[in-house]
């Protein structure tokens, strides 16, 4: 109207009302996603309801009798409060702006010689409220029901013998990067060193809200191409890692009996840079369950039943993991099949020569810019991925219901 300003773009069209704030959204269009027509919605009135029935439980005389529980219900409705207030703000500055481009529009009419520079501001409002309403509309999308735990993120040599540890040890620096970035701590568990250079694999657990959600799309072989730094004749060379992704669980959330006769425990020294304890006494802890022959360990922690506690934290994650698994072929919730970290199978490819270009094989979103990336910039990848996702298990939703 009045061509002062663009017109609300598709992103933005939508109406918000005391119930829920609907967008439709042009998202969809601009990734390469299976259904460009989806609709955004943001169910305030849901979270409300959920808000009240929490707040009815932690009324009840006998709420601290489980002191877990309650505090899971108290962190949880801090959460929905937080998504509730935010909705309200975006849903409340969208309607200023768009009652701000009527007015401009009107100013543009009565020919007001500062209608360029309001414009310019209205445009950048626009603008930041676009990108904030972005950020927040990816939260939405972590809807399983271990989106919103911290993460366990283990790391995996495969082909390509040194280079590949050297890939191995890059890529664990990118995920701790990545952490940093967001203001979340990395705490390293466990790790086993190559011979001469890199890591054969290591494990971290990555704490901060949603860290799982947002980390989980990550899961599988990443593809590294490059001059080799440990070829003498500088040949370029291709190497694999694997990177797994679990939910840490508390031992209610992951409901599995796990039985002390089926665990080996073997205690030995930590293979940490030193310190009280650390080098000096067998603090650092390897469990084996026998049925399944799966090992975790933990040899970080000072103490040796912290470190049983990381370990025992990691076991069970795998264990539900595996179980997930057997329960589903087709859709892996978790951490996904277990793949061979080797050519055909990898899920994003690291191109630094002869030319640089990152490429997700699953969304199609690449980027030049791999200094950047492999600085811990991986938010293009993340976000594609969550909304990649969304639209596979909206897409099997709607078979379902049809079939």
């Amino acid at each position: 109207r009045g061509g002062c300003c663009r017109p609300p773009s598709a992103f933005w069209r939508g109406c918000a009302t005391m119930g829920a704030l609907w967008i439709s959204t042009s998202i969809w269009s601009a990734l390469p996603l299976k259904s460009a027509k989806r609709r955004t919605v943001f169910d305030v009135a849901r979270l409300t309801t959920e808000i009240a029935d929490l707040e009815r439980d932690a009324a009840r005389p006998d709420f601290w009798n489980d002191g877990e529980a309650a505090r899971g219900v108290q962190q949880r409705l801090g959460e929905l409060r937080g998504e509730v207030a935010q909705w309200d703000g975006l849903s409340r500055e969208l309607e200023t702006l768009i009652s701000d481009r009527e007015a401009l529009a009107e100013f543009e009419r009565a020919g007001d010689a500062e209608t360029a520079g309001l414009a310019a501001d209205w445009e950048a409002r626009l603008a930041d409220l676009e990108r904030r309403f972005r950020k927040a509309e990816l939260a939405t999308l972590l809807s399983g029901p271990y989106d919103r735990h911290d993460a366990l993120v283990s790391i995996h040599a495969g082909a390509g013998g040194i280079d590949a540890q050297d890939w191995a040890e890059m890529l664990a620096r990118m995920y701790v990067r990545f952490t940093e970035r967001r203001g979340r701590k990395a705490t390293k568990l466990d790790e086993s060193r190559g011979e001469e250079q890199g890591i054969k694999n290591v494990t971290f657990q990555i704490d901060g809200r949603a860290a799982y959600g947002f980390l989980k799309g990550e899961g599988g072989v990443h593809r590294l191409v490059r001059l080799s730094p440990f070829s003498a004749n500088q040949l370029r060379h291709t190497s694999f890692a694997l990177v797994e992704v679990l939910p840490v669980l508390t031992e209610r959330e992951a409901a599995i009996d796990i039985k002390p006769e089926d665990l080996r425990v073997d205690l030995f020294r930590s293979s940490g840079a030193g310190g009280q304890n650390v080098n000096k006494r067998e603090t650092a802890v390897r469990i084996t369950h026998l049925p399944t022959g799966i090992v975790v360990a933990s040899q970080e922690e000072r103490q040796q039943a912290s470190n049983r506690e990381r370990a025992m934290a990691i076991l069970r994650a795998k264990l539900l993991q595996l179980m997930e698994q057997e329960h589903t072929k087709e859709l892996a919730n978790l951490k996904g099949k277990r793949l061979k970290i080797e050519w055909g199978h990898q899920i994003r490819s690291y191109v630094l020569q002869p030319y640089q270009l990152i490429k997700d094989l699953r969304t199609g979103v690449e980027t030049p810019r791999v200094q950047d990336v492999l600085d811990g910039e991986l938010d293009l990848f993340i976000e594609a991925e969550l909304r990649h996702a969304s639209v596979a298990q909206y897409d099997v939703e709607k078979r379902v219901r049809k079939s």
